[in-house]
């Protein structure tokens, strides 16, 4: 597919993987594409923040190339890894058939063949349909010294293999980095990127979210359950819920065929939309049934 070459085209192709987006993040996500430049999100999780690679990579007809970070991601990890089993068996075998020079042997172990490619590699490889999506998923959950390496593998697009040299980009891969801020991301490789805050939804766009993703859900059920999740958002929980237990908790109700929230159907189903059970527990007898006269009382009937 290409490119967009308009901000509306953007929210267009997106909208068709089943993406809704405001303007704002159209907007930079347009630019993002049109100069070339990584993306930097951060938002709370649960807000949509990975789901955008993945439908920006369905829109482009673009491979999806995923780092998951975690505490303790190297480079080596990140890059590439040498099979260290199958070099093994091929120096036992020419041990005992005699059959390569040292050198020659060297220059084999030391090959493609041999070579096992991480995300960060595989980005840098040409693809026939176009540079793939990269999506760095979840950096603050990296050390510092990784995000100095990456600082320098997103400056130039290329990285640096010491038995087979450097190996750069033909096209630099488009690059989705996402943060769900447990801790602050260096100034430094803030600046590579444009930089864009996922907030959570209003009313409306989480209306039209949930449309676009459980469309079999009634429209009275998905107002009650939208209009609950955001009564939540404003309560004293530990973890407050994304717009992804907004979407799975509609399509628990549906598989239990449930018409209308009441306070025994949210005692059930609790466990789609909270996570921990110091919230879940706030949530049981009266106080859910308090939100839910609440928030009954505040939507017009359909």
């Amino acid at each position: 597919m290409i490119t967009p070459k308009t901000i509306d085209a953007v929210q267009e192709m997106l909208a068709d993987q089943g993406y809704v987006c405001d303007r704002a993040l159209g907007t930079v996500v347009f630019l993002a594409l049109k100069l070339g430049r990584p993306l930097f999100l951060e938002g709370e999780a649960g807000v949509g923040k990975t789901e955008i690679a993945k439908a920006l990579a369905a829109g482009l007809n673009r491979r999806l190339i995923r780092l998951q970070c975690y505490e303790g991601l190297d480079a080596s990890s990140a890059v590439y890894e040498w099979n260290f089993p199958a070099q093994m068996v091929a120096i036992r075998t020419a041990e005992a058939t005699g059959a390569a020079s040292r050198g020659a042997l060297q220059a084999e172990l030391f090959s493609d063949e041999y070579l096992i490619e991480r995300p960060l590699l595989q980005a840098m490889r040409p693809d026939e349909n176009g540079a793939p999506v990269l999506l760095i998923d979840e950096l603050d959950r990296t050390d510092e010294p990784f995000e100095a390496f990456l600082l320098e593998a997103l400056s130039d697009f290329q990285v640096t293999i010491p038995e087979l040299g450097t190996i750069k980009a033909p096209e630099p891969p488009i690059v989705i980095l996402t943060s769900n801020r447990t801790r602050e991301v260096h100034d430094a490789l803030k600046r590579r990127c444009l930089y864009h805050w996922v907030d959570y939804p209003d009313f409306e766009r989480e209306m039209e979210i949930l449309s676009a993703r459980a469309p079999e859900a009634a429209a009275a059920l998905s107002r009650e359950v939208v209009a609950f999740v955001q009564a939540l958002r404003t309560e004293d929980l530990f973890k407050k819920p994304g717009v992804a237990e907004t979407i799975d908790w509609a399509k628990c109700l549906l598989a239990l065929d449930v018409i209308n929230l009441s306070p025994d159907v949210i005692a059930d189903t609790l466990g789609a939309i909270l996570k921990y059970q110091d919230d879940i527990q706030k949530l049981h007898g009266s106080e859910a049934k308090r939100i839910l006269d609440e928030v009954k009382a505040t939507l017009e009937p359909v």
